[in-house]
């Protein structure tokens, strides 16, 4: 740039220099005395005339010089979205010129490295069952993405640039996220959110870089299920505790009874020791009952593979089963609408469901009352259609969500008297969805139940 510039100054001079000879030799004749007015005027003429010249070369100078500065500034200003060509402009610009298109390479080259890394977290965040949300230090929504908005029932778009509490009103995600914004370490909580309809989350916030102040990010993990079985199991061994605690003091205050010298009553020995028998069958049966679950829940499939059933031999098994406790309380027992149907399944889990529904129909029925067993053809969707009603008791509206709760009971006292664990329902129902069915109840208190279960035809 120097050199241009000493160029264009030994040009001027050597303009100025070759209009001083010319104006020399134009002045010539009139150096003469008596010829001063007419060599003014010629000095005059000819100072306008360098004068006009030096300044058109200033203006073409300087519209060269603006047309490459509004080049320079075309290209700056459409970095790095467009594409618009540099020209080279004056020799001046040149390194100037060579520097911007170097630049501009480096800069496209990143810009696209910073664009395949966002369509990457883009990818990665959409496919991320956890909800991720992001916020600036004023808690302002900068992200979310589609497993939040979907959990809380927000649009993404929407939410972006708003006051977190307008987006999610609840304090504890609040509470988290201030609470990660101060410790550069991050904050980790489980909660239940209400808005999220109830759901369990573990939550984990952290700030963005190494001093907090600057936006965090909050992930929620989904640990509904993982709390849902926690407090399953928690209930299942308060349930069993509770069930072991009857029969087995039953049976240690009788036998207790017994061995300080009841055993000579004669009167009563007998009868103490039936009772210790019907205790000790009714922990028989929890302990059955017990293993099966434990089987169930364990969804390891039987080492022999489903076969084709055929559910009038597997009814007429389980109705063998209960015709003894039938007919000492005198309950007909009446298969006559079954017709044969085949059924892919476990013929020794599927006997067993039928078997504790009859079970129940017999123990909770009135005396001489009836149980109806129907099988047949369920429409025209292939499936499979079979009923166990009864005259009993019944359940009371209320009841019904219920039953199939694990050592739920209706009538608590009525059910231990007849010997039920509170678990042969729950074993109906996990049998009969192992298969790929349906079990739903209908009834009328004082007037009797009907179970009906639906199952793929084969």
């Amino acid at each position: 740039m120097r050199d241009s510039f000493a160029g264009r100054l030994i040009f001027v001079g050597l303009l100025i220099g070759a209009a001083v000879v010319l104006l020399a030799l134009w002045l010539a004749g009139d150096i003469l005395p008596g010829h001063a007015p007419a060599a003014l005027i010629k000095i005059i003429v000819a100072g306008l005339g360098l004068a006009a010249v030096l300044v058109s070369l200033w203006q073409y100078e300087t519209r060269r010089l603006q047309k490459g500065i509004e080049d320079l500034e075309r290209y700056v200003a459409a970095l790095p979205v467009t594409e618009v060509n540099l020209p080279d402009g004056l020799p001046a610009f040149s390194g100037l010129n060579r520097a911007l298109k170097s630049m501009t390479q480096r800069l496209r080259l990143q810009m696209d490295r910073a664009r395949t890394d966002l369509a990457r977290r883009d990818t990665i965040l959409a496919c991320m069952a956890e909800g991720v949300l992001t916020v600036d230090p004023e808690l302002r929504v900068i992200f979310c993405n589609e497993a939040f908005a979907k959990t809380f029932g927000i649009r993404m778009q929407s939410s972006e640039g708003r006051i977190l509490y307008e987006v999610v009103r609840e304090p504890m995600i609040r509470d988290i996220l201030e609470r990660a914004l101060r410790n550069p370490g991050g904050e980790s909580d489980r909660f239940q959110l209400p808005s999220a309809a109830g759901r369990w989350f573990e939550a984990n916030a952290l700030p963005f870089g190494e001093e907090p102040g600057h936006g965090a990010v909050l992930v929620l993990h989904d640990v509904t299920d993982i709390e849902r079985q926690e407090q399953v199991r928690k209930d299942f061994v308060a349930d069993v505790s509770h069930e072991l605690r009857t029969p087995l003091a039953a049976i240690r205050g009788y036998a207790e009874t017994l061995l300080d010298g009841a055993l000579e009553d004669q009167e009563n020995n007998r009868k103490f020791v039936e009772i210790i028998r019907s205790h000790a069958i009714r922990l028989s049966n929890i302990a059955s009952d017990l293993l099966v679950i434990s089987e169930l829940d364990s969804h390891v499939p039987p080492a022999t593979p489903p076969e084709r059933l055929s559910l009038l031999g597997i009814i007429e098994s389980a109705m063998h089963t209960v015709e003894g406790s039938a007919s000492m309380r005198k309950i007909e027992l009446d298969t006559s609408a079954c017709h044969d149907c085949a059924v892919v399944g476990y013929r020794f889990r599927l006997e067993q469901a039928l078997t504790n529904l009859l079970d129940n129909a017999v123990k909770f029925n009135r005396p001489e009352g009836r149980v109806v067993v129907e099988c047949g053809p369920a429409g025209e969707d292939g499936l499979v259609r079979v009923s166990v009603s009864d005259t009993g008791i019944g359940i009371p509206s209320d009841e019904l969500r219920k039953i199939f709760e694990r050592f739920y009971r209706v009538d608590k006292a009525r059910t231990r008297a007849a010997g039920g664990t509170g678990l042969g329902l729950p074993i109906v129902k996990e049998v009969v969805e192992a298969m790929g069915g349906t079990v739903t109840v209908e009834s009328q208190l004082g007037r009797g139940s009907r179970f009906t279960i639906l199952l793929k035809a084969a």
